[in-house]
């Protein structure tokens, strides 16, 4: 079990957020399947994203790898606050709900998230109206991850490239979780390349710490409960003859859209370096909040020995997205292992 600020992940794998955790269906699937310790939904937006035949996603031929081109997910963030309130108070086994639900939220200025967050929190709220008749607080179950990375939308470059921009999203994360300290929260990354990117995210995220007064002196405290790393590699390539079930001819660009997001196998290597570059800068930090920071390794986690390598390199917890595109839930069943 790990334990996110106030979300317990157990066993410590879960579905990254991604096309196949659009819909009621395959959120359901998701949060009866037992290998599964939460489950993240697919990004939403305020009012859903216009998905067309665009948007869509290849795999590889030689590896397990995928090229997509999905932007967010065309439905609305209400749409799944309703599906989470469903999965919590109506769960197929017929018991009380355990498993965390991690909403994936994102929006084109910092004030639109603060829109988001404050519909999660009334969810929450809603959820925690009905401790007095389940005698669990259900709200406690309900996570906020802040998607700062996609690399498929045209004119919006992720934020999380920017420190300056990023930090204008923190604010607002920050201001929520001063207003609530039960909220947890935690950002999507990007990969990065150079030392100097993974300081300058950490920067950012430190100067959000805040002290408290507590009954044995003074607490402090980072509203980042945790980072997700590594979204998909932006502007990436692939041809016809490179993927299964090619609808072009082989010297043609696979998707519609020609570039794409990279994951799976080909990114393994970059996602390894980023959550060991992570975990070092966090285990090190001076202040002791910023220690508690727990990493989500994602990126080419398609066997139970790159599930290894991502807890060796530094991950608390991991995500697939891409196996599980090609196996459905059985996927997490296939990473399974005793950390």
């Amino acid at each position: 079990m790990v334990q996110v600020h106030t979300i317990n992940i157990s066993p410590p794998l879960l579905n990254s957020s991604c096309a196949w955790s659009s819909d009621l269906s395959q959120l359901r699937a998701l949060y009866d399947c037992p290998f599964t310790g939460a489950i993240t939904t697919r990004t939403a937006t305020l009012d859903g994203f216009k998905e067309d035949e665009r948007h869509t996603v290849v795999f590889t031929s030689d590896t397990v790898s995928s090229l997509n081109s999905y932007g967010y997910s065309p439905f609305p963030l209400q749409q799944y606050l309703e599906w989470a309130y469903d999965l919590l108070t109506n769960p197929t086994t017929g018991t009380i709900a355990t498993k965390p639900i991690i909403i994936s939220i994102t929006e084109s200025s910092p004030t639109l998230v603060g829109q988001m967050i404050s519909l999660v929190q009334i969810l929450r709220q809603r959820l925690k109206d009905t401790a007095s008749e389940s005698l669990t607080d259900l709200s406690r179950l309900v996570a906020v991850e802040l998607n700062t990375s996609c690399p498929n939308i045209p004119n919006h470059p992720p934020p999380s490239y920017d420190p300056s921009v990023l930090s204008s999203y923190l604010q607002i994360v920050a201001s929520a979780f001063q207003d609530d300290p039960t909220l947890t929260v935690g950002l999507k990354l990007p990969p990065y390349v150079y030392a100097a990117q993974f300081r300058s995210v950490i920067d950012a995220i430190s100067e959000h710490t805040f002290t408290v007064a507590a009954e044995k002196g003074f607490q402090r405290f980072n509203p980042v409960a945790y980072i997700a790393c590594t979204n998909t590699l932006g502007s990436s390539l692939l041809f016809g003859g490179q993927v299964i079930d090619a609808s072009v001819p082989p010297n043609v660009a696979a998707l519609p859209t020609t570039f794409g997001g990279l994951a799976g196998d080909s990114i393994h290597p970059i996602a390894l370096g980023n959550v060991h570059s992570f975990s070092h800068l966090i285990s090190s930090h001076p202040d002791p909040a910023m220690q508690k920071v727990k990493i989500i390794g994602i990126g080419g986690v398609t066997s139970r020995d790159a599930a290894s390598r991502m807890y060796q390199a530094g991950a608390h917890i991991v995500g697939c997205a891409t196996l599980f595109g090609q196996h459905g839930s059985h996927a997490f069943e296939l990473l399974a292992i005793s950390k």
